[in-house]
């Protein structure tokens, strides 16, 4: 018998191999995706403004009233665009993952990581990363844009005081975990227009409708959905909400943070356990 020899693989063969989906690779892979598009730069540049915009628009309206000096707390001035930049955020994380379903390219993606999952996590990762260091420079800027107004109003922002640290560093978190809310019910719709419907029609429409409609059921409930929840960790208790106009503050900011966190966890397992068991 004889043997027959395998030649081995040339050097233009190992470059070409297929490399396994570590997870590095796969972030590498999730970051060029989203970096090479351009509607993530507007959208990014776009929150960014609004942030901004809003700060300054805020801040020098109120210095025209003098009867307010003193009683204005600057960081919920500064930090008020988020409102109009979630919306923005929600978007962009719906796309991240809904934008592939509608390309085909998912199936691609799926097929260089067979366990599918990591996927997920990895697309998650990657926005998530995105929206916290956009939201980080947002407010640094909208703070520095603002701050010109600062002496007519009486206003500070020292982050060495609890409530100014908590509303200026917990408005990219929360931005940040409102795109994984967003991402989440992307990932288990599948469709763009269905998921941004569903995820500002939550944000903006169901959750302030339930905390105005006088019923007790529905008020018991209201303060544990999950923008409403979130939102606590970006509320002054003198001034009320940055974000929504919802004011009920039965949870604290960090049990309300941590309500935000439970919804994004149970979405993204059930949409982990959907891509798993159907196909693409």
């Amino acid at each position: 018998m004889t043997t027959l020899a395998v030649p081995a693989p040339t050097s233009r063969q190992r470059r070409t191999a297929v490399l396994p989906p570590t997870a590095s690779r796969l972030l590498t892979s999730e970051w060029i995706k989203l970096r090479t598009l351009r509607s993530t730069w507007w959208a990014l540049a776009l929150s960014v403004a609004l942030v901004v915009a809003m700060a300054m628009s805020r801040t020098s309206s109120i210095a025209q009233v003098p009867e307010a000096a003193g009683f204005v707390e600057g960081a919920v001035y500064v930090t008020s665009g988020a409102a109009l930049a979630q919306l923005v955020f929600c978007t962009l994380g719906v796309l991240a993952i809904t934008g592939e379903y509608a390309s085909g390219q998912i199936r691609t993606s799926l097929a260089a990581a067979p366990t599918r999952v990591p996927v997920l996590w990895t697309k998650l990762a990657v926005i998530v990363a995105t929206v916290l260091v956009t939201s980080l420079v947002a407010v640094g800027l909208a703070w520095a844009a603002s701050a010109r107004w600062f002496g007519a109003t009486s206003m500070t922002i020292d982050l060495t005081q609890a409530d100014d640290a908590r509303i200026m560093l917990g408005t990219p978190l929360y931005l940040a975990t409102v795109t994984a809310l967003a991402f989440a019910i992307g990932a288990l719709v599948r469709t763009s227009a269905a998921g941004v419907a569903a995820t500002l029609g939550l944000v903006l429409v169901v959750e302030n409708a339930i905390a105005l409609i006088p019923w007790a059921p529905l008020q018991a409930i209201s303060p544990y959905l999950p923008a409403t929840a979130g939102n606590r960790l970006v509320t002054s208790d003198v001034m009320g909400a940055v974000t929504t106009t919802s004011t009920n503050a039965t949870l604290s900011p960090w049990q309300g943070y941590g309500v935000l966190v439970a919804w994004v966890l149970v979405l993204l397992a059930v949409a982990a356990v959907r891509l798993r068991r159907e196909d693409a």
